[in-house]
């Protein structure tokens, strides 16, 4: 199976070798750090659309 990895333009490594990358297969998306490729956690649309509302929420901020 051909997967078709993106990363955000807004990416600011110029070796490209620090983003996170998403893909979709077989109705999952697909998540990996392009630094450690071999590494996917699976998960669904919805999944992934309730973490960015949090993420744009502030819900992590005390994280970083």
């Amino acid at each position: 199976m051909d997967i078709q990895w993106r990363k955000s333009s807004k990416s600011a490594d110029a070796e490209g070798d620090n983003c996170l990358e998403l893909a979709e297969s077989g109705g999952e998306i697909l998540m990996r750090e392009s630094d450690n490729p071999d590494v996917i956690v699976r998960t669904t649309r919805v999944k992934l659309q309730a973490f960015l509302s949090g993420a744009k929420a502030g819900e992590f901020d005390d994280l970083v």
